[in-house]
């Protein structure tokens, strides 16, 4: 019943529908055709959500360019992590979503999406090993789906990332760890991005390390005053893919 009720608001909003009822049918319907994003959930028949990503790791299915999305009642954070380290792109808690509210959060994750190659963990964790270059970066981002993409990406070029996902934390981070680079939002909880640089210039520890911004939600005059702070760089978050942003950093520390 609920599956319907999904299948209904995505095609009165204008999507095509595929239908699976269970984790073995979703490799089924992924072996037969291409899609944009998956919504699966962690408790199916057969194979679970979890096992489900295992599977298309394994890289026997075209899901290259394709987004998955956990979509669950569970709601415990060891397995929303699990599923992002096996390559899912997003985790969606089914009961926080009406059916047209989950319909708007996944146009909304398109959008984000749109433009941003997928990198999958299997491919990143081989290239690490191989191409690690000593740098360290600090990655401050709320939002899972960018520290997702753009972490990923800089692991992949060879850089050591340490995650924070608000400015609390990720002010805690620099003063205690060593970073060569520093790549942060402006708009998070705890703390804003703007606060969080103000205090980085303040501490003779990490004056001096490079900031590059990425914010969606400056408008000109707030950029201009984080510049006068002191930053290395500043780029629109859902403008700029991944490959972009690990070149721009290449070119900064080297």
């Amino acid at each position: 019943m609920i599956s319907e009720i999904y299948n209904k608001k995505f095609k009165d909003a204008g999507f095509e529908v595929s239908l699976a009822m269970s984790g073995k049918e979703v490799l089924k319907v992924l072996a037969k055709d291409t899609f944009d994003i998956a919504l699966v959930d962690m408790v199916m028949p057969g194979l679970s959500g979890l096992e489900v990503l295992e599977e298309l790791n394994k890289g026997n299915y075209n899901v290259d360019n394709m987004r998955i999305i956990m979509c669950s009642n569970l709601s415990d954070k060891e397995n929303q992590d699990k599923a992002m380290e096996l390559g899912a792109d997003g985790y969606i808690i089914k009961t926080q979503y009406s059916p047209s509210e989950l319909v708007d959060e996944v146009q909304k994750r398109l959008k984000e999406f749109a433009g941003h190659k997928k990198v999958w963990k299997k491919a990143v964790v081989a290239d690490v090993k191989k191409n690690k270059n000593g740098k360290k970066i600090l990655l401050v981002e709320d939002e899972a789906v960018f520290s997702e993409m753009f972490g990923k990406e800089l692991e992949g070029a060879g850089y050591e990332v340490t995650y924070a996902h608000n400015g609390a934390l990720g002010l805690k981070e620099a003063l205690v760890n060593d970073f060569n680079l520093i790549i942060m939002d402006m708009v998070m909880p705890s703390m804003t991005g703007q606060e969080m640089l103000a205090k980085l210039k303040l501490d003779d520890k990490t004056k001096n390390i490079p900031v590059i911004v990425l914010s969606a939600s400056l408008n000109e005059d707030e950029q201009k005053e984080v510049e006068k702070i002191g930053i290395s760089g500043f780029y629109i978050k859902t403008k700029i893919v991944p490959e972009e942003l690990s070149k721009k950093v290449g070119e900064l520390l080297n």
